[in-house]
């Protein structure tokens, strides 16, 4: 008898917009609220999410949404993407934060996609942008995929 694969046995993947401020700072958010340590960080623009995006073609192209990759390498990865990465990201870290990302469930994915992508589209001109990604410090360099 095999069994399915837990996805809560490895870290998940936040892949983000490296050269965002917005997503940038989310991800710093996550490092400090992470203290299980179940989540690791890398940039859309890099090899992990280029070897992603080869695996699944069916995602949406840009870097206008967050992913997170659970089980990620394994025949039960799973990918979600905009709101439901986001409140999926947000459960992870265990505690309130989960209770919250339940909560917010609540609301309608179209409603929640909606305006997921309203600040999205919108990211670059209200918060800036990074010349480029962001280079983890030494402590947080383990957390951070290439």
């Amino acid at each position: 008898m095999t069994s399915r694969p837990s996805r809560a046995a490895a870290p998940a993947w936040v892949l983000f917009d490296g050269l965002c401020n917005l997503c940038d700072g989310w991800v710093r958010w996550l490092v400090t609220h992470d203290r299980r340590r179940a989540l690791r960080y890398g940039p859309l623009q890099g090899e992990s999410a280029a070897a992603l995006r080869a695996r699944h073609p069916e995602l949406p192209s840009g870097d206008e949404t967050v992913l997170l990759v659970e089980a990620p390498g394994t025949p039960a990865e799973r990918v979600r993407w905009r709101s439901r990465a986001a409140l999926a990201t947000l459960a992870r870290l265990g505690g309130g934060w989960r209770l919250l990302a339940t909560l917010l469930r609540l609301v309608p994915r179209a409603v929640a996609d909606a305006v997921y992508r309203f600040v999205a589209r919108r990211r670059i001109r209200w918060f800036g942008r990074r010349a480029a990604c962001r280079v983890p410090t030494a402590e947080e360099r383990e957390l951070f995929l290439p």
